[in-house]
């Protein structure tokens, strides 16, 4: 990490979670590893609360919230006039390993062909299962999922390898092929844009890198809690705008009569994950154990 690089978290209306990843990246933060705050036009007072929380961090304030992808764009126009060559973009409902970023950037700093770097990332309330391990992108099937999601951390999720999309959660780039590739398409809304960036990149000659000993914790969805129709509606608004922008009708036409069935056994795997938790606390609270 010997170049200047620059962490991006963009807020809006999230001050309690901004703050708690702030402070877990604390011991990241160093002369050579600034951290940027992007607040998209929050109306509850964040930035203040953030200014006075992390009093070391810029708060880049936007009148208006502009949508995540704008809001990394913009972040990364800061970013590089702050100095920086490298970008990691962090979402703020995260909390990260002391050693997250180091593991990242020494990606990029050795293998110039690695367009982006991307960590393992682990539910926030089930660190002991996987959230991401990479991503499989087949625009041909409209297929778009994380490896291993849902799914027990183990070996076969801690080898770095290539990967097919980087998630918007988290990932490190350098700040030429980030403006090289044209930043964010800012078209998209909360859902797709990542995997639209990581098919540009790819389409450049650069890799998408899996570093699995960079380790983030991942509260799911903070911004939709409570409104999982919206949440899936909005993400099956971004796949299909994915799909139609890179040509792939069928995959489309794919997507439409595959989903259902995704979802139901998305649902069943999360139920049964849910079962699984109840049934370790119970047995917990049998043996007077902690939960």
């Amino acid at each position: 990490m010997n170049s200047p690089a620059c962490i991006v978290v963009v807020n809006w209306n999230g001050a309690d979670d901004t703050i708690r990843c702030l402070r877990s990246l604390e011991p990241v933060r160093s002369s050579a590893c600034m951290v940027l705050v992007v607040d998209n036009g929050s109306d509850d007072g964040s930035a203040a609360r953030i200014r006075s929380a992390c009093p070391g961090t810029e708060v880049l304030e936007l009148p208006l919230n502009i949508g995540y992808g704008a809001g990394c764009n913009a972040g990364f126009r800061r970013a590089e006039e702050l100095g920086a060559r490298t970008m990691i973009f962090l979402n703020n409902d995260t909390l990260v390993d002391p050693s997250f970023a180091m593991a990242l950037l020494l990606v990029l700093s050795e293998d110039p062909t690695a367009g982006m770097a991307v960590p393992k990332i682990l539910y926030a309330d089930r660190p002991g299962t996987i959230w991401y391990a990479g991503g499989e992108v087949n625009l041909g099937c409209g297929l778009v999922q994380h490896t291993g999601i849902r799914r027990n951390d183990g070996p076969g999720y801690s080898r770095p390898g290539h990967t097919g999309y980087a998630t918007g959660c988290c990932f490190a780039m350098r700040t030429r092929d980030f403006r090289a590739v044209g930043g964010f398409d800012e078209g998209f809304g909360m859902y797709a844009e990542d995997v639209d960036l990581s098919l540009r990149v790819r389409q450049l000659g650069l890799s998408i890198e899996y570093e699995p000993s960079s380790v983030v914790l991942h509260r799911v969805s903070a911004s939709y809690r409570g409104r999982p129709l919206r949440k899936l509606w909005l993400r099956s608004k971004g796949i299909l705008r994915l799909l139609r922008k890179h040509g792939s009708w069928m995959g489309m036409l794919m997507f439409l009569l595959l989903e259902p069935f995704r979802l139901v056994r998305g649902a069943a795997s999360m139920a049964a994950l849910s079962v699984t938790e109840v049934l370790h606390s119970t047995r917990c609270r049998e043996e007077g154990g902690a939960v």
